[in-house]
């Protein structure tokens, strides 16, 4: 075990390292921060001075030495229009990304689940058909556009809910959250709504699958042969062993939405960390895009990492697998 946990780590430190180096000179390779730092009547020394500043004089391959060796002592770099670091800058929006995909989460498990079970138990039902239906539009409309369909449904036509923005928050632990507040509430609803449609579409498909294949199987008929209940069936039977996978995606679906709900804070004007990524792209601030992406790179890293060797201490076939290769 400690062999194939040493190889799965220097693979990631691979992984990460080769990603580095692709983001960075990516990144650093296209267009001119300095025509958007630098005002128009800027003399060219004082143009040269913000250039050697920030490094830029440097050759490429000697920014990403210079990165990297920070990178390892835990500084990536400082925000070209901030001024301050970019980890503190990125952290500090981590609070308001993370209150709208819990929520998001929330709402795709509560939904989903049930639905999905109504769908896989009856799946010749009307109401079964509608659901099934129904999902392939939640997963594959994008999602840029049920965002203004939202807005214009709820808050121009119905004028229920605001359009965007934070609303009131207050401080818990040190933390601002608008979780707390019937405003902050107003205002996270529409977004995470926007959020949760495509996993809770994901999830009832899940669920309704599993569920079929379930109450096919041996277990369910002896159940239902001595007698018990419906309802215990469906909860202590079916559910129980269909909740494995559910647990699952939404772990995989809940990081994907914290590096990558961008599209959903830039339609409705969220100050998470997706809407300052697109701002950071517009500002050409270097510093933040390369260390949002490698941060999203470790958590997926990290992720993989935990689950292959979660598989491989409760199934050897796959240490044994991995040694071999």
């Amino acid at each position: 075990m400690a062999t194939y946990a040493l190889q799965r780590l220097i693979q990631s430190f691979f992984v990460l390292l080769a990603a580095s180096v692709v983001v960075f000179l990516a990144v650093y390779g296209i267009g001119n921060p300095i025509e958007l730092l630098v005002p128009p009547q800027a003399s060219a020394l004082e143009r040269d001075e913000l250039v050697r500043r920030l490094g830029l004089d440097l050759p490429l391959w000697r920014q990403y030495l210079v990165f990297a060796w920070n990178a390892m002592h835990g500084d990536l770099g400082r925000s070209f229009v901030h001024g301050v670091p970019a980890i503190d800058l990125i952290l500090s929006r981590l609070p308001a990304t993370l209150e709208l995909v819990l929520l998001a989460m929330a709402l795709a498990v509560s939904f989903g689940i049930p639905l999905g079970l109504v769908a896989g138990l009856n799946p010749e039902a009307r109401l079964s058909r509608f659901i099934m239906g129904g999902t392939v539009l939640g997963y594959s409309l994008p999602n840029f556009w049920k965002g203004m369909m939202l807005i214009l449904v709820f808050a121009v036509l119905l004028g229920w809910l605001p359009t965007s923005g934070r609303g009131v928050t207050v401080d818990i632990l040190g933390l601002r959250t608008s979780l707390l507040t019937l405003d902050g509430l107003r205002h996270l609803i529409l977004p995470a709504l926007n959020l949760a449609i495509p996993n809770m579409a994901l999830m009832i498909r899940l669920v309704a699958a599993g569920t079929t294949e379930a109450k096919a199987q041996d277990y369910v008929k002896y159940a239902r042969a001595k007698g018990v209940r419906p309802r215990r069936i469906v909860l202590r039977h079916i559910l129980r062993n269909i909740l494995i996978p559910v647990v699952t995606v939404v772990g995989i679906e809940f990081g994907s939405l914290v590096a990558f709900s961008t599209i959903t804070e830039t339609v409705f004007a969220w100050p998470g960390m997706g809407k300052l990524l697109i701002d950071s792209i517009y500002q050409l601030d270097r510093p933040i895009v390369v260390s949002y992406i490698m941060l999203a790179t470790f958590l997926f890293v990290s992720v993989n990492l935990l689950v292959d060797l979660l598989y491989a201490a409760l199934d050897p076939r796959v240490r044994l697998a991995g040694e071999a290769s």
